[in-house]
């Protein structure tokens, strides 16, 4: 019997070793959907949000290196990918999303749920593949798929219903698709001036993104030779972990004192594999050499002296035999000394001792940390959930951490499990998210029931979104108590009433045997962890304008605090009662 439409995408998706598409169906994806149930290599992961959909294909892509797939039919489904898409183009994750599309003949009439969906997703894909013929849908497909490989970017398949049940054409035009890697190679005079300045330089940092995944050993025996202090970003922590020699931590907003003095102290700031995007917590009158395979980046966030169009590996196995071997590492240990009297102060804030009510959130980090699995994946939401993962968790070993680290969004960790849970059924997923952001996708939860994927959900419950309180603090605002609020659940229970298992935590002595019990849970578990909106983490420097800020913040809740405002009380009462905690 003649394949169709559908099924030779189907086919397609199966050869190149696509396990899972994550979606919703409709009427436009149904001969698609219908193709997946009668076959034995695909599993069609029926999520109850799109939203989530495209951010569980992120989580699937990111932590297997392959091709991630979501599905949303036409109009209104295909519109709800976006979010979830947008941060896999931002995080360079190959992403194929495959929308339905009305039938042809009613296209340009208005017809019921019609999108234009080439404008609306023109600002994400790479390419779109828009199938308006069996004779043309095998070569569209393959082109869509293979520059969302090539470029690790999103791509979209448009199937309109009419053509999804057609007779498929062109099979002779199928062939293997793999993932070509290249070597780009840089010149050995450019290679050779950047030698001259670091061998002649006596203050060096490093600042090392994610282009460095490949290339960690050699990034380390150039700090090693150069006595220099690796700074890292924020994606970049489950390759250059605070166990590792010569790493000195974050910088940013959510970075530590070492990792920024690192980067802005230094004479020569040699940046590797990152297009670091906070202009603020960058020096712009160092002298700065900068090497990137994405030639777009060099020179984006500071003014460059020496730019290097090159991947990490090739420039850094040129570079290594050129570079001398510096006896004075002053201003590595100085920085390595800070960095290690931070890790203590922060391992004091996370001790078990400090039990006062609600709950520090940093103790829950801190012990998940010591419980999780040496090659655990680490879903991370938005917001201070990242901050107390950044300072408690270390992704040594064989650790992975991802979320929307460049789109900022939202509702990314607990999708992004799945999509990892599934892409990695034998590790351990750990989803660290906040309340705001769990409320968001939490209906899928049902899903992870309903496919018995064991992922373990922290979710810091404070009852208010409290990155957007901190965020109106530094602005000089008094924080909108109201805006900010999170009416909230007892999550543990709605783990229960899904059918998952969950616990949860109001007081320190039960944090330790919570972090047990879900590590070793079978069912999806979620530990309720009651904590203080109190809790502070400030930047690693503090500048006049967040001085300003912070202090013009407080003196309006002053204010509003002596004109009767009981809410601004509370808010200041638990903030103090954290810190001096």
């Amino acid at each position: 019997m003649a394949k169709n439409v559908s099924e030779q995408l189907l086919d397609i998706l199966i050869h190149l070793g696509v396990k899972q598409v994550y979606g919703v169906t409709g009427d436009a994806l149904n001969f698609f959907v219908k193709a997946i149930e009668n076959s034995e290599d695909i599993e069609w992961i029926g999520m109850k949000h799109e939203g989530n959909a495209s951010f569980a294909a992120f989580g699937d892509s990111q932590t297997s290196g392959k091709l991630g797939v979501c599905a949303g039919t036409v109009g209104p489904g295909a519109l709800h990918l976006i979010n979830g898409l947008y941060n896999a183009k931002k995080e360079r994750t190959p992403v194929i999303a495959i929308t339905g599309q009305v039938p042809q003949r009613q296209e340009g009439t208005n017809f019921f749920q019609e999108v234009d969906l080439k404008k609306v997703f023109d600002d994400i894909c790479d390419y779109q593949a828009i199938i308006k013929t069996p004779e043309q849908a095998p070569m569209v497909i393959q082109r869509a798929i293979k520059i969302a490989l090539a470029n690790n970017a999103v791509c979209r398949i448009e199937l309109p219903a009419n053509v999804a049940e057609m007779t498929a054409e062109n099979q002779e035009f199928i062939h293997p698709i793999k993932k070509y890697t290249s070597s780009l190679v840089p010149s050995e005079e450019v290679v050779a001036e950047a030698a001259s300045i670091l061998n002649k330089s006596k203050k060096i940092g490093i600042l090392a993104g994610d282009g460095c995944r490949e290339s960690r050993t050699a990034v380390l025996g150039l700090s090693k030779k150069l006595k220099a202090p690796i700074t890292h970003t924020l994606r970049a922590s489950d390759i250059f972990d605070h166990d590792t020699e010569n790493v000195v931590g974050l910088t940013g907003l959510i970075g530590n004192p070492s990792g920024y003095n690192a980067v802005m102290q230094c004479d020569v700031l040699l940046m590797l594999g990152t297009d670091f995007p906070y202009i603020e917590f960058l020096p712009h009158k160092t002298k700065t050499i900068q090497v990137d395979i994405r030639q777009e980046n060099i020179g984006n966030r500071t003014a460059v002296d020496l730019g290097i169009w090159s991947d990490i590996s090739s420039f850094l196995k040129i570079l290594l035999p050129k570079i001398e071997t510096k006896k004075d590492a002053d201003f590595l240990n100085k920085l390595r000394d800070n960095f290690q009297k931070w890790k203590a102060n922060m391992a004091q804030q996370a001790s078990a001792s400090r039990d006062n009510e609600p709950l520090h959130p940093q103790i829950f980090a801190d012990q998940i940390n010591r419980y999780a699995a040496n090659d655990a994946i680490f879903t991370v939401e938005t917001g201070t959930s990242a901050i107390w993962a950044a300072h408690h968790i270390s992704f040594h070993s064989q650790r992975r951490v991802i979320g929307s680290f460049n789109h900022g969004s939202m509702a990314v960790g607990f999708p992004a499990a799945i999509g990892a849970q599934f892409s990695n059924p034998g590790k351990e997923v750990w989803c660290l998210s906040g309340d705001g952001a769990f409320n968001m996708a939490m209906q899928d939860f049902i899903t992870a029931v309903k496919y018995k994927l064991p992922i373990k959900v922290l979710i810091f419950n404070n009852s208010e979104l409290g990155f957007v309180k901190l965020e109106m603090e530094k602005a000089g605002l008094s924080p909108s108590l109201k805006a900010l609020e999170e009416v909230n659940m007892n999550f543990a229970d709605y783990a229960k009433l899904c059918g998952g298992d969950g616990i949860r935590v109001e007081h320190a002595g039960d944090i330790e045997k919570a972090i047990i019990q879900a590590k070793n849970s079978k069912k999806p578990f979620i530990i309720d962890a009651v904590v203080s909106s109190g809790a502070l983490s400030l930047p690693p420097h503090i500048g006049f304008k967040e001085v300003f800020g912070f202090g013009t913040s407080k003196i309006k809740e002053a204010v509003q605090i002596v004109s009767g405002d009981k809410s601004q009380w509370e808010n200041l009462k638990k903030e103090l009662e954290s810190y001096f905690n």
